[in-house]
């Protein structure tokens, strides 16, 4: 097999995995767009628009929600894909037993500190939610919880800045909007 073909064969058991995983989720908004959307647009986002080609990026990016939001374990994703994914999933991966106020401040307190990939991530991340934000309102989100995403996104992303020029670039544009 060549590493052309491995590859394709790793990110395809990837996309896998993480449909299997979000089969049942929905996101937020008024349409109930299937949740499976949200990684496979980061991941989109990483390629089309940060020139990010480094296959355990873009794995992690499809993977970044799976332990947060199913029944996925960091065990699991290791034994799949290998201890560095394993690593940049668990960096950007919140502690849903925690607060949701200390989650989103530690989100803040981390960025700065991530690795290069979970910035990465990270970023395309922010990227995909506040384009998903502007599109439509989620279901039960006030204009007042919108604006505090938008506050609180624009200091994770500080913390994300010098990473990747095109991505900070196109953040840079959205959150211009709501000052």
């Amino acid at each position: 097999m060549t590493s052309q073909e491995k590859l394709m064969q790793d990110l395809m058991k990837c996309i896998n995995f993480c449909a299997i995983k979000h089969r049942f989720q929905k996101r937020k908004d008024p349409e109930g767009t299937p949740y499976i959307n949200h990684p496979i647009g980061v991941a989109n986002i990483l390629v089309e628009e940060g020139g990010i080609t480094d296959p355990d990026v873009i794995m992690s990016a499809l993977l970044h929600d799976t332990v947060e939001d199913t029944d996925t374990t960091f065990d699991e994703i290791e034994k799949q894909f290998g201890a560095k994914i394993r690593g940049i999933v668990c960096e950007v991966t919140d502690d849903k037993s925690l607060p949701k106020e200390t989650r989103k401040m530690m989100q803040i307190e981390h960025a700065s500190v991530s690795s290069y990939e979970a910035k990465l991530v990270k970023l395309a991340d922010k990227l995909y939610n506040l384009r998903d934000l502007q599109r439509a309102t989620p279901l039960g989100w006030s204009e007042q919880r919108v604006n505090e995403y938008y506050a609180w996104a624009s200091k994770v992303v500080e913390g994300l800045r010098g990473t990747n020029e095109p991505l900070e670039n196109e953040l840079d544009k959205i959150l211009a909007m709501k000052k």
